[in-house]
């Protein structure tokens, strides 16, 4: 009769339960079903706080996932990773981590965006399913504990933890999260894994007195396109002002895909905002020379003629332009339009800085993909050992995206790690 299976779940967040679960799920069926012997799995999370960016993510309502259900058009929302999670999404995505929940009594709504959260608005739905899960599964969860050091020879892998105690498995899984002092690159690093450096990645920007902005905290501009002065990166989204710059998703999706660039650049880097994306410089300049002359006696700042320039924003464009607050457009002349123009179509700030997005800290950088079969999640270089989650070199923009890649990657290693070879 086959040997019962040892697993080890390093790291308490989303990839690492949802992989814990799999794995002990998967162990039970095939159990029960005559094809193994069953096993143990333990999950051990060196804080006290297991879950914890489920709990704060989405501003404590969880962003489970995004409905993009074509994995081709998935994988154009990760700035790093989306090569090799193809054919990972096409064995689990979003549409089967909203069965998943759905299964055991979790109802996802979608938004208007496509970003999904559980019908309660209240990220604890989350973490409730996620426990009572692991605990019906038979996964033995240790809080408090943490894993020192991994060697491993032909019977397994011999485990230090951090309370100086000595555990053995057959299989090992490393979900600790992409901080840069995770315990998990450490160890994967002993083993011969490359880490490609971490860097923040889905920041805000922070814009030092810029008059324009002062004042008008949590004004937001709908639809923008947003651009770094020396790169090609462009991104569009909405922008929201805060007290110490800027945010919204076109400036967290340009900090995704500019992450190392940026970093590079120390954060101080010129930020190009066109607040009228739809038009050319050409049309622009027309739309306000219509509305000149539409409006001949009415003061600029009277209201705003760009669709989606709330009118406090634009009366910050029009004196930014040289343009007195009470002029009347009849006194604009075609400088005054022209620079009116540039304001609007062709914004720039001088960035200092970055800010995390609220309390959710993400990262670029990790192990390195290619040292890793993604069919499996299996290391390349350590037979036994399987990654997941963002201690790997994967990060997506905001919208959901990182968590599915956290699901998608525990669910691909926990099959794995309980004998389900990857197809």
């Amino acid at each position: 009769m086959a040997a019962q299976k040892s697993i080890v779940v390093v790291g308490g967040g989303a990839a690492g339960f949802f992989a814990a679960i799999t794995a002990a799920e998967t162990l039970r069926t095939d159990a029960a079903e005559g094809r193994g012997a069953g096993g143990t799995v333990t999950l051990y999370e060196a804080t006290a706080h297991l879950l914890a960016k489920v709990r704060i993510s989405g501003g404590g309502r969880c962003n489970v996932t995004h409905a993009c259900f074509e994995p081709r058009e998935l994988v154009k929302k990760y700035p790093r990773g989306g090569r090799e999670l193809i054919g990972a999404f096409s064995r689990f995505q979003p549409r089967d981590t909203v069965a998943w929940f759905a299964a055991r009594g979790v109802e996802l709504k979608t938004e208007s965006d496509g970003r999904m959260f559980p019908v309660t608005d209240d990220s604890a739905t989350i973490v409730a399913c996620l426990l009572k899960a692991a605990a019906e599964a038979g996964v033995r969860v240790v809080t408090g504990v943490g894993v020192r050091s991994l060697s491993k020879d032909t019977a397994g892998f011999e485990i230090e933890l951090t309370t100086g105690e000595t555990v053995e498995a057959d299989r090992v899984l490393i979900a600790t999260g992409g901080n840069k002092s995770s315990a998990g690159l450490a160890v994967a690093r002993a083993l011969g894994h490359e880490i490609e450096p971490a860097v923040p990645s889905l920041f805000t920007f922070n814009i030092a007195k810029d008059a324009r902005l002062e004042g008008l905290a949590g004004v937001a501009v709908e639809r923008v396109e947003t651009s770094v002065r020396g790169m090609k990166l462009k991104e569009r989204g909405p922008l929201l002002v805060t007290h110490w710059g800027v945010s919204g998703p076109g400036i967290l999706k340009l900090s995704a895909w500019g992450a190392r660039d940026l970093a590079a650049m120390d954060y101080n880097f010129t930020l190009g905002v066109n607040f009228a994306p739809e038009h050319s410089r050409e049309t622009l300049v027309k739309e306000l020379a219509a509305a000149r002359e539409k409006n001949l006696k009415k003061q600029v700042t009277t209201w705003s003629p760009v669709a989606g320039v709330p009118q406090r924003f634009w009366e910050r464009l029009v004196v930014a332009a040289g343009i007195g607050a009470t002029t009347p457009w009849t006194n604009v002349g075609n400088a005054g339009i022209a620079a009116l123009a540039a304001q609007v179509g062709a914004a720039e700030f001088a960035v200092s800085g970055k800010s995390t997005n609220k309390d959710e800290f993400v990262t670029c950088g990790g192990v390195r993909l290619r040292e890793v079969d993604f069919r499996t999640m299996e290391s390349r270089l350590c037979s036994g050992l399987h990654f997941a989650g963002e201690v790997l070199d994967i990060d997506g923009v905001t919208g959901g995206f990182n968590f599915q890649s956290a699901w998608t990657t525990g669910w691909l290693a926990g099959r794995a790690m309980a004998g389900v070879d990857g197809v």
